[in-house]
């Protein structure tokens, strides 16, 4: 199996498809995790609207390096940071998601609230 993102992404540089229409979409993903943010109370889908605009990030990263011919890879090395980061608010929000649960008994923002207080 070939799993070159890149190589993917530079055949759409010889398409109609230009690297606006990756960050149209990056910026898509971004406002439908921030949507998830502000209106959800569980804290699991707080962290999974984390991750989506993580993800976005990382798509504007390989994208702008896949068309700009970057020849470092700086776009793929800080894809590389941005899913070091989610793997470890993944773990950091499972943990506080264990706590809290066991606490509680359920895991809301009003349930991390009270126990700010």
């Amino acid at each position: 199996m070939n799993f070159d993102i890149l190589g993917r992404i530079r055949e759409f540089a010889n398409s109609d498809i230009t690297v606006n229409h990756f960050i149209a979409l990056a910026m898509l993903l971004f406002l439908v995790g921030l949507y998830g943010i502000m209106t959800r109370r569980n804290i699991v889908a707080i962290l999974m609207s984390v991750e989506i605009m993580l993800n976005s990030a990382m798509l504007v990263f390989v994208s702008v390096a896949a068309y700009s011919g970057d020849a470092k890879n700086t776009g793929p090395l800080f894809a590389l940071f941005i899913v070091a980061i989610a793997a470890a608010e993944v773990a950091v929000g499972l943990a506080i998601f264990i706590n809290v649960f066991r606490s509680k008994g359920g895991v809301t923002t009003e349930d991390l609230m009270e126990m700010k207080n």
